[in-house]
């Protein structure tokens, strides 16, 4: 009983000491091996792999994809003209040396993202600080990526890293400037409003005057043509009148003594004293008249 005991222990032993001998390596992974705390070897090639069983040697596994740095706190950054920016960015980035990784920054990655973080930033800044807002936010943006991609570069070989594209996400007005800049967009805003109205009211009163001259205008040719008019049919009927008139004297007096009372006796209330032998009542009397007169004066 004893032996078999013996006997199992021993294989489990056996199993713990091969299964700490074999490790496998991801494609998505270095595989850094130290023996006795020192780098023995990196293995970059994926698989299973042997090594000799702690504490003789001991793994440490990096991750090769492509790693993101974001900005965490975004600071002000003045430009040419002394405007204040608030600049979002970010990096990619990913280990190319794991042996220069190791040594300078452990296998923690957030050791690597703390020390670069400032780098970025100061980069950042002077390349900022070389241009306007304009050319920051448009015409140069593409060159400031490219700037601080560059200064990069440099201070990453030693952390054993390789930038792979820096971007800029977002570029702002500090805080404290932007609520004067928005009412200067407003005020801009206004005097275009302003304007407009303006010029829609120099329109609208020259439309109106143009209007009223036009008015003015047609009435007075109507006018005229309506006096011309008038005029044509008072010759017309002055012709009319005459030629029937002076067929019969006698009747175009009594006809235009019969118009004098017509325009005298308008109302009931009209008095007129009058001495009743004038000419003026001749019709009425009917002297002088013709039979036809004093019929005509009946009806």
């Amino acid at each position: 009983m004893n032996r078999i005991v013996s006997i199992v222990v021993g294989l489990l032993v056996a199993l713990m000491l091969a299964s700490s001998m074999v490790f496998i390596i991801d494609q998505r992974q270095f595989a850094v091996v130290y023996a006795l705390g020192e780098i023995k070897e990196v293995i970059t090639e994926p698989g299973l792999k042997f090594k000799l069983p702690p504490p003789l040697q001991n793994v440490v596994l990096l991750d090769r994809r492509v790693q993101t740095l974001d900005s965490n706190e975004s600071k002000p950054i003045f430009t040419a003209e002394k405007k204040s920016l608030v600049i979002d960015w970010l990096v990619k980035w990913r280990i190319a040396e794991p042996r220069q990784f190791i040594r300078n920054n452990g296998a923690d990655m957030r050791n690597v993202e703390n020390r670069l973080s400032p780098i970025v930033q100061a980069a950042l800044n002077e390349e900022v600080t070389q241009r306007t807002v304009q050319g920051v936010l448009s015409t140069e943006r593409d060159a400031v990526m490219n700037g601080v991609r560059k200064r990069l570069e440099v201070e990453a070989k030693q952390f054993g890293i390789e930038i792979v594209d820096v971007r800029v996400k977002r570029v702002d007005f500090a805080a404290s400037i932007t609520d004067s800049v928005y009412r200067l967009m407003e005020s801009e805003r206004k005097r275009v409003a302003s304007e407009l109205r303006s010029t829609g009211a120099a329109e609208s009163e020259k439309i109106r005057a143009d209007a009223d001259r036009q008015r003015e205008v047609i009435v007075a040719e109507a006018y005229r043509d309506a006096q011309k008019v008038k005029g044509e049919g008072d010759a017309k009927a002055s012709a009319l009148y005459a030629e029937a008139f002076g067929r019969d004297p006698q009747f175009a007096q009594f006809y235009r003594s019969l118009d004098a009372y017509r325009a005298s006796f308008r109302s009931k209330t009209d008095v007129m004293v009058l001495d009743p032998s004038s000419d003026f009542f001749k019709a009425m009397r009917g002297s002088g008249a013709s039979g036809a007169a004093p019929a005509a004066a009946r009806k």
